[in-house]
């Protein structure tokens, strides 16, 4: 089984209220080869909320308690991040997923690039802390582009 990341499967649940569906993410919910999931959901937020991005480390750090996920106002969401990454590996072990594809970019699913925690829409080498998480558990995470990259190679 897939995990995958709701807003790929067309679900507005992006922060600000849309989704990014992509057609291959839809096919395989609609085939049940994948089940979607949004960690940011899980840990409590509603959508649309406010942009958040890490701050004062990476993904490894905020799950070590020595970095934060800031919202744009800044509020510290930190715990409702770490609670919605930690429901999601539940919910990966519960359906023995051992592939998840998640949003890049987000500070909860990237899992190649992130926004650098200044708001100024750049961005950085690293991971979510959803992403983060399942690593450590060895649980293969790909972004959207990635798993694009891989349909379109992979024979048949």
């Amino acid at each position: 089984m897939i995990l995958v990341s709701s807003c790929l499967a067309g679900m507005p649940v992006r922060y600000n209220g849309t989704s990014c569906g992509l057609s291959a993410i839809q096919s395989l919910i609609q085939t049940k080869k994948a089940v979607p999931v949004c960690p940011e959901l899980l840990g409590g937020f509603t959508t649309p909320r406010e942009p958040a991005e890490i701050v004062g480390g990476s993904a490894e750090d905020v799950l070590d308690g020595t970095a934060s996920v800031i919202e744009k106002s800044g509020r510290d969401v930190t715990s409702l991040y770490i609670q919605g990454a930690y429901q999601t590996l539940e919910k990966a072990q519960e359906l023995n997923a051992t592939v998840v594809v998640l949003k890049e970019s987000s500070p909860s699913c990237g899992s190649s690039m992130i926004y650098n925690g200044t708001f100024q829409g750049e961005q950085v080498t690293g991971m979510g802390v959803t992403t983060a998480l399942l690593r450590r558990h060895s649980i293969k995470v790909f972004s959207e582009e990635e798993y694009k990259l891989i349909l379109e190679t992979s024979p048949g």
